[in-house]
């Protein structure tokens, strides 16, 4: 065991761990992963060699990238339709974990749309996006916005007024929002994250599951959503949601990280749960790594469903996972923000996108009593 307190994972767990953390901060170092892996250094650069002849990242000195034409980047992008020309300026808060996705489907509109992205990743630290979103509405030849702001810091809202004071086409992505005083609605496209939610609690709830849970980082922008639609689907299912977290975890590289998760699957095992919606794929595959340690099993005594799906699939057992459409999300964002601009005076549109529920692994019918 290493100085974190992890177990050196199997070679499924080692992948999906490399997968997560590339997807989350765009590079691995392989001093950095011995160490959360409790792998030696032989083991990880034969890792890192099969994952890259199978086109997942790309070896680098002292480390892996991701490579490039990942599985889900829109496969096939339709010929260009008419429409305005032009670049359109898009500010997320990272490209890495879960956005990568979303900017591929914007990338494929916007091809299909005849217009260029001029991409720029913020940070979720970043409190106030007006200056940068300023150096954007001034670049040559921008027409529009898609813009991913922070939500709950304290400019949050200084930065949806601005954005509507200054007459620029806008779209949000991943985010919804009002304008001050009416309380306006703004456009955007969303991923219907409460239906997310409630697609978990149905499959928990048809596999017979009574007890249930659900752990959501408390500073994750969709928890609302996620907390909304857990806890309305719990009472119209009839289920026991008797175990709710809302976490602020520590990094995933701190000593305090798995003895964190240790103590909620503690609580949760406690209370009688049997079904777990966790959120997201790093955490749900933290809090299985610990009830195995346990001797405990997935999916016999506990079942574990995974919210983003990034990585989900990979770990052992296969996790079932509720999936954001985010090229979709990305998709969707061009289309409003192109049709934005070829007419000013359309009625604002905000679009809300389905998630899906991909049954792996992870979940099954309750064990007896």
């Amino acid at each position: 065991m290493n100085d974190n307190g992890m177990h050196a994972l199997l070679a499924p767990a080692r992948r999906a761990h490399v997968l997560a953390s590339l997807s989350r901060d765009g590079v691995v170092r392989i001093s950095e992963l011995i160490d959360e892996l409790g792998v030696s250094p032989v083991t990880l650069r034969r890792d890192l060699a099969q994952m890259e002849e199978e086109g997942l990242l790309v070896r680098i000195h002292g480390g892996a990238v991701p490579a490039t034409g990942e599985p889900d980047t829109v496969a096939e992008v339709p010929e260009t339709v008419g429409g305005p020309s032009g670049t359109i300026a898009v500010l997320v808060p990272s490209l890495a974990y879960y956005w990568p996705g979303v900017v591929r489907g914007m990338q494929a509109e916007a091809k299909r749309r005849g217009m260029r992205l001029l991409v720029r990743a913020a940070s979720y630290e970043m409190q106030d996006e007006r200056p940068v979103l300023e150096r954007l509405v001034g670049t040559e030849d921008v027409r529009g916005l898609v813009v991913a702001p922070n939500p709950g810091t304290p400019h949050s809202q200084d930065v949806i007024q601005w954005i509507q004071e200054i007459g620029f086409p806008s779209v949000l992505v991943e985010r919804d929002a009002v304008v001050l005083p009416a309380r306006t609605p703004v456009e955007s496209a969303v991923t219907d994250h409460a239906l997310g939610a409630v697609l978990a609690a149905r499959h928990l709830a048809e596999l017979g599951h009574r007890t249930v849970g659900l752990i959501v980082a408390r500073d994750s922008p969709h928890r609302d959503e996620i907390v909304a639609g857990w806890e309305k689907a719990c009472a119209e299912l009839g289920l026991d949601p008797s175990q709710h977290f809302e976490e602020r975890f520590p990094p995933r590289t701190s000593p305090d990280f798995s003895a964190r998760v240790d103590d909620v699957l503690e609580t949760t095992l406690a209370r009688g749960v049997t079904g777990l919606l966790v959120h997201s794929d790093a955490e749900a595959m933290a809090f299985i790594d610990l009830a195995l340690d346990r001797g405990l099993s997935v999916p016999g005594d506990l079942s574990v469903i995974a919210y983003d799906d990034e990585v989900a699939s990979l770990f052992t057992p296969p996790l079932t996972a509720v999936r954001p459409p985010r090229e979709a999300i990305g998709a969707a964002a061009i289309d409003l923000l192109v049709r934005r601009i070829e007419d000013p005076d359309r009625p604002v549109h905000r679009v809300s996108v389905s998630p899906a529920l991909n049954v792996r692994a992870s979940t099954a019918p309750v064990s007896g009593p």
